[in-house]
């Protein structure tokens, strides 16, 4: 039993591997975030319902764009591309599910996931934001 429990334990620990996505990829700050977000205001209602997204400016990087992916499920994601420094272009442009970066080289992320979804597999994923429920449709975005 001890030798089945220390094969198990081997296998989470060595099982990981070093080229795991990042993702901050030193190329994103690491903005502290502490932002309070009502559903019920009208800037945030259409999280109410799933598949839907909004940009919230002056937080993060680049704004922090905010998804329902379901009923019970909302992300957040940091608004700039996480495999450019910080400019004008790597402002993170929603296109429905998917954010686009606009520096030319077609990077573009899902924002269900926060993986690239074209065929260039990116070094960096979107960076997450830790979401906390406060109240029924409130909730805390933090890092």
């Amino acid at each position: 039993m001890k030798k089945l429990f220390l094969l198990l334990v081997s296998v989470v620990v060595f099982g990981c591997s070093k080229n795991d996505t990042e993702y901050n990829c030193n190329y994103l700050l690491d903005v502290g975030v502490n932002l309070t977000v009502n559903l019920n205001l009208p800037q945030y209602n259409q999280l109410l319902f799933p598949v839907n997204t909004v940009r919230v400016s002056n937080y993060g990087n680049d704004g922090i764009i905010l998804v329902r992916a379901n009923s019970s499920t909302l992300l957040a994601w940091d608004g700039a591309d996480p495999n450019h420094t910080s400019s004008a272009c790597s402002t993170l442009e929603i296109n429905g599910i998917n954010a686009t970066c606009g520096c030319g080289d077609g990077n573009e992320f899902n924002l269900i996931t926060g993986t690239a979804i074209n065929d260039d597999a990116q070094l960096c994923t979107l960076k997450p934001y830790r979401v906390e429920t406060i109240s029924t449709n409130v909730y805390l975005i933090s890092n």
